[in-house]
């Protein structure tokens, strides 16, 4: 059983050394404990200090390509190297390695296919920014009402993988993997669970991903809402179609009422107009949430294939 201990790193120098020095290289279950270190194109010495402090395998992005490629990267290099469990974990020290023993268990039970830091469940987050911490939990709620999916904390990186969430998982398309892979991994039906850990913010360290709180918020969005679609379109376009078909009921409802005391059509018009105008929209969500549960069912097709194409290319 071999474990894979991955840190996305860009221009760490200062803290990745002591941070793979205090990855332990045994843990109960597993056999071999390698560390992995993905360089996103730093402009320091981050890829030569970890070499020096002992990580096993070390790949470096020419440019910086931001977290969504630093995933794929992980995920190619960990599958190359034989990983049967995949853990993720900052490079900053920012959360407690002994906490990795926790994220793995499960996945050794087989109780779940991924397991994702929780920051939020037992206290608050030490340090962490109180917008931050808001935004956090308000994008999680959003995600456990719009899926019906008890998700608790989504954008955490402190993350654990099997070889099958490895294989399913599909190439994130935004500017960070932490939200669609998520998402992606509830679409496909694989296990997921949170887990409690420790995590301390710095006050003078800038976040790699988040420029601005605006372009957080508008990227976040984007990539929900899109994810929203794709996975249970039904609701998605359903749920608009369905109401647009009601409030036509309702002027419906309207028009009749005035209409067949005295039989006149004229005087009640708006009435009648907002009727048809209101079904024709709602009738043309629901014909959107018919096309896209249809490109839904296409792209799991798809996604099977690729599966199954991945599972040969890094056979165990």
């Amino acid at each position: 059983m071999r474990l894979i201990v991955n840190m996305p790193a860009f221009n760490e120098s200062e803290k990745i050394a002591q941070t793979i020095q205090s990855i332990p290289r045994s843990f109960d279950g597993i056999d071999e404990v390698l560390i992995q270190v993905i360089d996103d194109g730093s402009s320091d010495d981050t890829a030569k200090k970890a070499t020096a402090a002992g990580a096993d395998i070390v790949v470096s992005h020419g440019s910086n390509r931001g977290l969504g490629k630093m995933f794929q990267t992980m995920r190619q290099s960990a599958l190359e190297n034989g990983a049967d469990i995949l853990v993720n974990i900052d490079a900053d020290g920012q959360f407690d390695p002994a906490d990795i023993s926790k994220m793995i268990d499960p996945i050794l039970k087989d109780e779940v296919d991924m397991t994702i830091a929780d920051r939020f469940a037992d206290k608050q987050a030490e340090n962490i920014p109180f917008l931050k911490d808001r935004l956090n939990r308000l994008g999680a709620w959003f995600i456990r009402t719009a899926l019906g999916y008890p998700v608790t904390d989504l954008t955490c990186g402190f993350r654990g993988h099997n070889r099958e969430a490895l294989l399913r998982l599909s190439d994130p398309l935004g500017f960070t993997y932490t939200q669609e892979t998520i998402i992606d991994a509830i679409g496909k039906n694989l296990r997921l669970q949170w887990i409690p850990v420790s995590v301390k913010y710095f006050a003078t360290r800038k976040s790699r991903v988040v420029k601005t709180i605006w372009s957080y918020v508008n990227n976040s969005a984007r990539v929900m809402i899109r994810a929203f679609r794709d996975i249970r379109p039904l609701k998605f376009f359903g749920f608009p179609g369905a109401f647009f078909i009601a409030l036509s009921m309702v002027f419906l409802t309207i028009f009749l009422f005035k209409y067949f005391p005295r039989m006149q059509v004229t005087p009640h018009l708006n009435s009648l107009l907002a009727t048809i105008t209101f079904f024709i929209i709602g009738f043309q969500f629901i014909v959107l949430a018919l096309v896209a549960d249809m490109i839904k069912s296409s792209r799991k097709t798809t996604e099977e294939t690729l599966y199954h194409l991945r599972s040969r290319q890094y056979p165990k």
